[in-house]
């Protein structure tokens, strides 16, 4: 009886220590709340904050773009449609600018076409270039950039403008700059046999 008495003594010791622990570390959680309170609220509604404006933006880009879309759609059944037009251009400016590309490439507009030479859509700004480029100097100024999408068809078209001046080691120079790679090799090949002897 001696003995589990002193193990009782020990089991609520033990206990009373625990319950000590547990009180401390909440007394200590409770003091870090209350230091960090105003940091913490801070910090969540920053995150709330940061993603309803996420949402909003995405939102508003979407809608953007749906609106974009729909002036684009106005656009394909009447391309006179003015105001079509100006709420295209200023919802997508992009958007804008391959519309005018279009336009000016099917109605064979110059004046049109120079009109986008400063156009940021860098693709579209690098087919207005080729459209441009009509002569064999234009042609070959085209293909010397670097990055020009078309190179190969200019360094084509520059030849076959060279043959029909007359100008066939010009011609041969301009082909012989195409790389054995390229999908025109083949009409390459028939021009260095045929055209050029």
């Amino acid at each position: 009886m001696f003995l589990s008495l002193k193990d009782n003594i020990s089991m609520v010791k033990e206990e009373l220590n625990s319950e000590e622990k547990f009180f401390e570390k909440a007394v200590m959680t409770e003091k870090f709340v209350k230091k960090y309170k105003n940091i913490m609220i801070a910090s969540v509604v920053a995150i709330v904050l940061v993603v309803g404006a996420n949402l909003a933006y995405s939102a508003n880009e979407n809608s953007k773009i749906t609106a974009a879309n729909v002036a684009l759609l106005k656009l394909q059944k009447d391309s006179k449609n003015a105001d079509a037009l100006s709420e295209l251009k200023m919802l997508s400016p992009n958007l804008y600018d391959v519309w005018i590309f279009s336009q000016a490439v099917a109605n064979k507009d110059l004046e049109l076409l120079k009109s986008l030479k400063n156009t940021d859509a860098l693709i579209l700004n690098d087919l207005v270039k080729y459209e441009l480029a009509t002569d064999a100097a234009s042609l070959e100024s085209y293909a010397s950039k670097q990055d020009a999408i078309f190179k190969d068809l200019a360094l084509v078209q520059s030849a076959v403008i060279l043959l029909n001046e007359n100008k066939i080691d010009e011609a041969r120079n301009k082909l012989s700059m195409i790389s054995k790679e390229s999908s025109l090799n083949k009409l390459v090949a028939a021009l260095m046999h045929y055209g050029i002897k």
